[in-house]
Order: structure tokens, then C-alpha cells, then sequence
């Protein structure tokens, strides 16, 4: 299953940059977003990924320095919260897709917690959680 959230209003980077954070305190889900879709195992300027000499999303390395480093993130965490299924966002900015089918509770959860992320920065946002 997946919640998929679409962000109405700006600051639409800061609010992605929120989702993330919150996701990386919920090991039951992993994500994606449009900043991580743009940045997956894309060369800068026609150079390969190996020709770049710099972590790509793709790579463990890659993700903890995405994500800020040790510390806020753990080597353990980053290997699980890309979504790998290539699922596209479609119309969507960001969705947590679900290891195990959530209960109500932790789709309430999920909702208060980023209820709390985003009030400060004012935006708007609904989610819907689909089966796929």
C-alpha cells in the first residue's frame, strides 16, 4: 500500500525536505518524492555515474549524504527507504509506500505526525493511501 501526498502551495521543497524527515523516523515505510525521482542514477551533463565520481541515490553512500550524514540517518535506514518499486508519483509530490498493510492506526499516525511537520510551514496538503 501507499500514501501518496500532494502539497498544495509553497514552500513545496522545504515541505518535501519535511516529509523525508519524518520518514526516516518510520521504519514501516520507505519513500519517494519528485527531488529523489529527479536525482536517481542521473549523470551531471551527459557524464557516467562512474565518470561523476560522486554517490549517486543508487548507492548506500549515496543516500546517507542525500539524507545529511551519520547522525541523522542510519547506515541500516538507508538501504530501506528509497522505494524501489518504480512506481511513478503521477500527480503526486511524495509517497510512503507501506512494507506491510498499515492498520488505521498507523495511517492516523502518519497523518498527525505530518500534520505537525508541515503546520509550520503553512502549507496544505491531502493524502490518500491506496492499494496497488
Amino acid at each position: 500500500m501507499k500514501s501518496y501526498v500532494k502539497i498544495y502551495g509553497p514552500p513545496l521543497l522545504k515541505a518535501i525536505k519535511t516529509l523525508e524527515k519524518v520518514a526516516v523516523d518510520m521504519p514501516e515505510v520507505c519513500i519517494m518524492d519528485t527531488a529523489i525521482a529527479a536525482g536517481l542514477g542521473v549523470p551531471k551533463m551527459g557524464m557516467s555515474v562512474m565518470e561523476m565520481g560522486e554517490p549517486t541515490l543508487d548507492s548506500q553512500e549515496g543516500v546517507l549524504k542525500f539524507f545529511g550524514g551519520e547522525g541523522v540517518i542510519s547506515e541500516e535506514r538507508c538501504s530501506t527507504i528509497i522505494s524501489k518499486s518504480g512506481e511513478s508519483l503521477g500527480e503526486y509530490d511524495f509517497f510512503f509506500e507501506w512494507f506491510t498493510k498499515p492498520n488505521m492506526k498507523q495511517v492516523e499516525d502518519l497523518i498527525g505526525r505530518i500534520d505537525e511537520a508541515l503546520e509550520p510551514l503553512g502549507v496544505k496538503y491531502t493524502i490518500t493511501t491506496k492499494q496497488r
